[in-house]
């Protein structure tokens, strides 16, 4: 029974331990944001809201008064009467270790007596611990309940002041809602029974019960409240697509206040889009046969060959992905030149294979290197050659690889502006990522097209995400283990 009063705390506390700290890094976050949008007023609420977060956390009771009633096996209360205390003989020899390690934290003045001390009157030093711990718990409970209620009011405040727009909604919820869910939790009678000591073995183990059936709910409560939080991430999404769907080129302005398709259809019916998507889909489809005819067999050659030169050959491959692109754009342009091959897809496909390359062949042979060796050295007994195997065994167990591989080529190439830009010149040879940058003019800026182009754009791409995403998650898990 013991046991239950030492490691029982509540779920909702154990939750707060945990959330608490991830609303006051948020609180951190919109501090700064407010600094930028240059919002003093909701600043220094957000400030006040993060210093009662922190003081909040480091208030929360921490159940000390268990460490000191529920002992080795006596359970140390003053709650007795004097005819039911026990006496010195009728302790038992189990606790002995308890009561000196009790005396052991007496004030000084009993401490040089703790010798002469009998049992029963080390019992009752040790439930008046427990009852001063359990003091001290409450009144933490207490405080930190009035930091959420002044942080709940701060809170709202902020709400209150602030505009109606949809970060507004947002930043304002993440300085009142933990604050309430502070206050809600710490009002609960199990919470408040807890912190102030008064629960007994039976209350205890009843606790851990009903930790086993609300510990998970929270957990799953916590984890959509992170993903939430990564909710961020979408503003910007959010952002562009109203500005591709609202009238004008304005890029403020309310969310959602007008709709209008006019951008889409502008640059649907325009030719100069579908020559720079055809452009993209040319060379991207080109980069991505192509590095892939040369990454596949150089990766199997390193997983599988001894030559000379194999160990220094790939580390020159990580030495390339070092350097920066800008290195290489001056000798690219003058063999592109010389080869006359500027202002031409093909140019492009092969300076994307040939950057790729070096990324490609480490990935592919980090996968080759998992496909037990065991099968190829069986196949030749059955009659394949070793093209055979590798073609219809090596090869097929590695297609998650391949297709990671494809998708990292695909969007290298689809997304590069800076070598289409130098190596094209004439617009009729431009990708969608030029063609996307032209669009910002130094005489006016057309932010309805230039949204609504950038959307189009990313559709190829979300499209072939959805598409293999079993696929993906399976070749990023190969090649982390080797069989």
């Amino acid at each position: 029974m013991s046991a239950a009063l030492r490691h029982y705390v509540p779920a909702e506390i154990q939750a707060l331990r945990t959330w608490l700290p991830c609303a006051a890094g948020m609180a951190l976050l919109i501090i700064g944001i407010e600094r930028l949008r240059g919002d003093a007023q909701a600043g220094w609420l957000a400030t006040a809201c993060l210093l009662a977060l922190i003081l909040a956390r480091l208030l929360l009771p921490d159940g000390r008064a268990r460490h000191w009633r529920a002992t080795d096996g006596v359970l140390a209360t003053t709650e007795q009467s004097p005819a039911a205390s026990p006496s010195p003989r009728s302790v038992p020899a189990a606790a002995d270790g308890t009561l000196a390690a009790t005396r052991r934290g007496l004030p000084e003045g009993i401490a040089g007596n703790h010798a002469r001390l009998p049992a029963t009157s080390a019992l009752a030093v040790a439930g008046w611990k427990a009852r001063e711990k359990a003091m001290q718990d409450f009144l933490r409970l207490l405080v930190t309940a009035a930091l959420a209620v002044a942080g709940l009011g701060l809170g709202l405040w902020a709400l209150l002041a602030s505009g109606k727009s949809l970060y507004d909604l947002w930043s304002r919820a993440w300085l009142w809602g933990p604050f309430a869910l502070l206050l809600c939790w710490l009002c609960k009678p199990a919470v408040a029974v807890w912190a102030a000591g008064r629960g007994d073995a039976s209350l205890a183990e009843a606790g851990l019960a009903r930790n086993r059936r609300l510990g998970p709910r929270i957990q799953a409560a916590g984890l959509h409240l992170l993903l939430h939080a990564v909710a961020l991430i979408a503003i910007p999404v959010i952002w562009i697509v109203d500005v591709a769907i609202s009238p004008g080129n304005a890029l403020g302005g309310a969310i959602g206040d007008a709709f209008t398709l006019e951008h889409f259809t502008r640059i649907v019916a325009g030719e100069a889009f579908w020559t720079s998507t055809r452009n993209s889909l040319i060379v991207a489809l080109g980069t991505t046969l192509a590095g892939l005819g040369l990454a596949i067999p150089a990766g199997y050659a390193f997983s599988r060959c001894q030559f000379a030169g194999r160990k220094q050959s790939m580390f020159l491959f990580m030495l390339i992905q070092m350097f920066p692109g800008t290195i290489i754009l001056v000798p690219y342009f003058m063999v592109m030149k010389t080869l006359g091959l500027l202002n031409t897809s093909l140019g492009l496909i092969l300076v994307y294979s040939v950057t790729a390359l070096p990324l490609c062949v480490w990935m592919l042979k980090g996968f080759f290197d998992t496909v037990p060796k065991a099968l190829e050295e069986a196949a030749p007994l059955d009659g394949c050659s070793q093209l055979q195997v590798f073609l219809r065994i090596v090869l097929p167990l590695s297609l998650p690889a391949v297709a990671i591989t494809a998708l990292f080529s695909f969007l290298a190439a689809w997304n590069e502006f800076l070598l289409a830009l130098v190596f094209n010149t004439s617009n009729e040879m431009f990708t969608l990522p030029v063609g996307l940058a032209s669009m910002i003019a130094a005489t006016g800026q057309q932010w309805g097209d230039f949204a609504a182009v950038s959307i189009l754009v990313s559709v190829p791409v979300v499209i072939l995400f959805i598409a293999f995403q079993k696929t993906l998650i399976q070749g990023l898990t190969l090649g982390a283990l080797k069989s």
